[in-house]
């Protein structure tokens, strides 16, 4: 295990009713805030009608900024600095899932950079400073209540890039389990999808005595199998809807990562396809996640699949090695299905156009991931996901 600094400074307040706590949340960091949000789903679930009648009940100065898109644009970005800067915001507060909450950090960064937000895209040394960031979570999906990281859009030049700052960790974020009972089916399962992603990037390392981390991490996954479907053909379940939450914010916040290095192989191929196509991250995930295990199942990595199959899906330990971990590829897959995620690139109206110029600007990106890829690797995982 590597050396590691964990410091979690994000107070979690969760349950039912916490948004009543929001003024007080919000209140050691100022009175203007920039109220940020996405498509108009939190005013059709009532949770845009608590936050601004509890701002206007306690003498908040609310400028708002909506409308951030799935995968959010550099574009709102932009739109959100020059907001902060006319009304002199002090606070940033996100309603939302990961897209809003990521597009709420790099504004907190951007406000401090004196050149363009893109700027503190490409090149997290320059983000120097953020405003304060308090988030209403309302989607289980990204962990970024809790954590460092954002990522940005750039459709012009189909870039979609992460930058991280100790600055963007949130302060508090409020995680109400209920606030996801309207969700349409699909964002529960892609949701759950990217939840098993950050695992997976996690677990599938090849860093040793990370017995505590990889425990950890089969527990999460365990609880995304289990409540994962009952989310979605019971959507006011309150107790599926609390595990998914609490494990979207467990499977980033750096508890299952730390002490543990190398690059992420599925994230980097999938941002590259949802530059270009503009597809729900989850779903671009799962369809990409079964077929790279594939891939790489060889005599380095397959105990680690047997770990995965036998402690996550209570397959048998004395079978064949190899049967073992081909059986818990196909369980993966099979779950994401019966979640009503499409599993082809070709559903999503994707085909190999853009492979050879996606894979390529992938190149020498993962020299230090689990297992090593060229380009030609990358298209060859692409070309299987049609």
């Amino acid at each position: 295990m590597k050396n590691f600094n964990f410091h979690a400074r994000t107070e979690i307040l969760f349950g039912k009713g916490q948004i009543e706590a929001l003024p007080k949340a919000l209140a050691p960091y100022g009175k203007k805030v920039l109220l940020v949000y996405g498509g108009g789903s939190i005013k059709r679930n009532g949770v845009y009608d608590s936050v601004i009648r509890l701002l206007g009940e306690n003498n908040f100065e609310v400028t708002e900024l909506s409308g951030v898109e799935p995968n959010p644009r550099i574009e709102t970005v932009r739109k959100g600095v020059e907001l902060c800067r006319e009304n002199q915001i002090e606070v940033v507060l996100a309603v939302g899932g990961g897209s809003t909450i990521d597009c709420s950090k790099v504004i907190a960064g951007g406000y401090f950079y004196d050149g363009d937000a893109w700027d503190i895209v490409l090149d997290k040394e320059k983000i120097t400073k953020a405003l304060p960031i308090v988030t209403v979570l309302t989607l289980a999906a990204t962990g970024s209540e809790m954590n460092k990281n954002a990522v940005i859009s750039k459709m012009d030049t189909n870039d979609k890039i992460g930058t991280s700052s100790p600055e963007f960790v949130p302060m508090v974020s409020i995680c109400d389990p209920a606030y996801m009972y309207t969700l349409p089916a699909i964002q529960t399962a892609a949701g759950t999808a990217d939840i098993m992603s950050h695992i997976f990037e996690n677990y599938f390392k090849s860093e040793e005595d990370t017995y505590v981390q990889d425990r950890f991490a089969e527990g999460i996954l365990r609880a995304c199998i289990h409540y994962c479907p009952t989310a979605i053909e019971k959507p006011d379940d309150y107790s599926a809807r609390a595990n998914l939450m609490w494990s979207s914010t467990l499977a980033l916040n750096g508890l299952t990562g730390v002490g543990k290095g190398q690059t992420w192989s599925c994230h980097p191929i999938e941002h590259e396809l949802s530059a270009y196509y503009d597809i729900t991250h989850g779903t671009g995930l799962a369809i990409l996640t079964p077929r790279w295990m594939r891939y790489i199942l060889s005599d380095k990595t397959v105990s680690k699949f047997v770990d995965y199959g036998v402690n996550v899906f209570a397959l048998n330990p004395d079978e064949d090695p190899y049967k073992i971990a081909n059986k818990a590829i196909d369980l993966t897959e099979e779950f994401f299905k019966k979640i009503g995620i499409p599993m082809q690139l070709s559903e999503l109206g994707i085909g190999t156009e853009k492979f050879d110029e996606i894979s390529q600007k992938l190149n020498g990106k993962f020299k230090d991931a689990y297992i090593p890829m060229t380009p030609q690797d990358v298209k060859k995982i692409l070309e299987m996901c049609l």
